[in-house]
């Protein structure tokens, strides 16, 4: 008899998982293919050499510390905060003294390639309206931890709403709501197929989500037949921009339910490797528990102490 997977065990999946695909991803960002496969074989970025994550799973924590210390119905203004305090990271060398939970982490100080359009965001003021024509996938790969503790309409509604602190464009902000909303059906036990279904569904009820519902339609399309592999995700972008990179992800997820070999995939691509990675990450973890992770990638990646006490502290909360 299979064990069923517990709620715990999936936000830590969620949350180590998005942390594995980054940093397997974060080793060959802003590397083509065909450097990647120079470098890396044929089969692609199969090994972490290198443990670090990047500006993904950084925001993604501080996203967490939002939520966690979010009173009700101020979700959106705790966010806010805590990007701002991750923001102070990106420009300071260390923490400062008195300073308290994630930004006391030196490690989390590291400048790993943050986006332009968080960076600018945030730095004006992180208030709706930023960059209203920027739609990359900075706010999509942050998003994950408002499906591990809100039904799936709250946690579309959450990301959209978090999305608009930095990048203005429709599109961002529903692509990342699309990202929330399929972590929390798969937080709910629904499957992958089900999950990026009743998402499509959601997002066709609205013509302003209409790039981001198509790409999926295309993920959708693609997952039925072409198995992912190497450089596969190809035909769906780089993953740049949100609607990409949450497609890309979701090819993966639909493709494969081997989380190694999809794993791989995801980020065997050039482009944004370390954001199709970790989105990848965190809904396979959403969706088959910290269990179902190669062992040797969980157990090593960078600050996996840290995210395990924030993944107890989001289920007690939860």
């Amino acid at each position: 008899m299979t064990q069923a997977i517990t709620r715990h065990d999936r936000v830590l999946g969620c949350l180590i998982g998005g942390a594995v695909g980054d940093a397997l991803g974060y080793q060959v960002e802003f590397d083509a293919w065909r450097f990647i496969e120079a470098e890396w074989g044929p089969s692609g970025v199969t090994e972490m050499r290198v443990n670090r994550v990047s500006d993904d799973t950084q925001m993604t924590l501080f996203t967490v510390e939002g939520l966690l210390l979010a009173g009700p119905g101020g979700e959106v203004e705790a966010v806010r905060e805590a990007y701002l305090r991750w923001l102070r990271t990106q420009r300071e060398p260390m923490p400062p003294a008195g300073a308290e939970g994630l930004a006391a982490q030196p490690w989390l100080y590291a400048r790993r390639a943050p986006g332009n359009a968080c960076i600018s965001g945030l730095r004006d003021g992180a208030r709706p309206g930023v960059n209203p024509d920027s739609k990359g996938c900075g706010t999509v790969m942050r998003s994950a931890p408002f499906g591990l503790r809100h039904s799936p309409a709250e946690a579309y509604a959450l990301a959209e709403q978090c999305s608009a602190l930095t990048h203005g464009h429709p599109t961002a902000g529903a692509s990342a709501g699309a990202f929330a909303m399929i972590v929390a059906h798969l937080m709910n036990g629904e499957t992958p197929q089900r999950a990026v279904s009743e998402t499509m569904l959601h997002l066709r009820r609205s013509l302003d989500r209409s790039e981001t519902a198509d790409a999926l339609q295309e993920a959708y399309r693609l997952a039925g037949n072409v198995p992912p592999g190497p450089n596969t995700c190809a035909p769906l972008g780089e993953g740049w921009v949100a609607e990409e990179a949450l497609a890309i992800a979701v090819y993966c997820l639909l493709g494969t339910d081997d989380v190694r070999s999809g794993l791989v995939a995801a980020v065997s691509h050039g482009g944004d490797s370390d954001s199709t990675g970790a989105i990848l990450g965190n809904l396979y973890g959403a969706a088959y528990g910290h269990a179902a992770l190669p062992r040797e990638w969980a157990s090593q990646v960078e600050g996996r102490a840290v995210i395990a006490a924030l993944a107890d502290l989001l289920g007690a909360a939860s």
